[in-house]
């Protein structure tokens, strides 16, 4: 069952801090695609949430303590709006993986403490991209209870989402998965929304042709049946 939650804890936990999404065009368009990419494929499944840019308070009472990751993913929790994601309000479930899209003015500091709060507060899978490069660099949580370097990210295929990394090459952000393919943009989602729709539009002009064709068909029998009626001639006689 979907969600929504507004109520006077809103105004202790705001939905943003002024700052905007992304620092230019290259990296806002990273992150849409990351994210609504996402969203597509896991469309079926009422029990995944996922959001971008969306604050996340790990800790009820201290709202300090906060996130905005580029992209974010969470098993067993359901579809629906949220001001924020309010882990208290959520069964306690942290968000299992993490998006980030890098941008020229991030520094070392910011990257060194986004991980460190990815690691503190539960996050299983951490992954990083630079649209300047293309590289993708990754974390996973070990069986020692902590985020680890992804040594190889060419290939590799994260546990929780099935999504199979690669090199992102201009807008593409080099990520693929089965069923739904390489994550592409409006642009081409667009493309091929026209083709289904003209797809679609030519199988249906191909059934109905058939059913004229069936109905002349019947109608010819039918007036076949008559003549030989007409002549004395029983049609359904062996």
């Amino acid at each position: 069952m979907a969600i929504t939650h507004y109520d006077a804890e809103d105004l202790l936990y705001p939905e943003t801090d002024g700052e905007p999404m992304a620092d230019n065009t290259k990296q806002f368009k990273a992150i849409v695609r990351l994210e609504s990419n996402l969203e597509l494929l896991f469309k079926d499944d009422p029990q995944v949430f996922v959001a971008g840019n969306l604050f996340w308070y790990p800790v009820q009472g201290r709202p300090e303590i906060r996130i905005a990751p580029d992209a974010l993913v969470v098993f067993g929790r359901p579809k629906g709006h949220r001001s924020s994601y309010r882990q208290w309000r959520e069964e306690n479930i942290a968000p299992q993986v993490v998006f980030e899209v890098a941008s020229p003015g991030n520094t070392e500091q910011e990257w060194d403490a986004k991980l460190a709060f990815y690691n503190q507060y539960g996050v299983e899978e951490y992954y990083k991209y630079d649209p300047e490069t293309g590289q993708w660099e990754g974390w996973i949580r070990s069986d020692m209870g902590g985020l680890v370097r992804i040594e190889a990210m060419g290939g590799w295929v994260s546990p929780r989402l099935g999504v199979e990394f690669s090199r992102g090459e201009g807008e593409d952000v080099g990520l693929s998965a089965p069923g739904l393919g390489r994550f592409v943009g409006f642009e081409e989602l667009s493309v091929r929304l026209e083709a289904a729709v003209r797809e679609a539009q030519a199988e249906r002009r191909r059934v109905e042709a058939e059913r004229r064709r069936a109905e002349e068909e019947r109608q010819r029998a039918e007036r076949l049946a008559q003549r030989l009626r007409e002549l004395g001639i029983d049609p359904d006689a062996g």
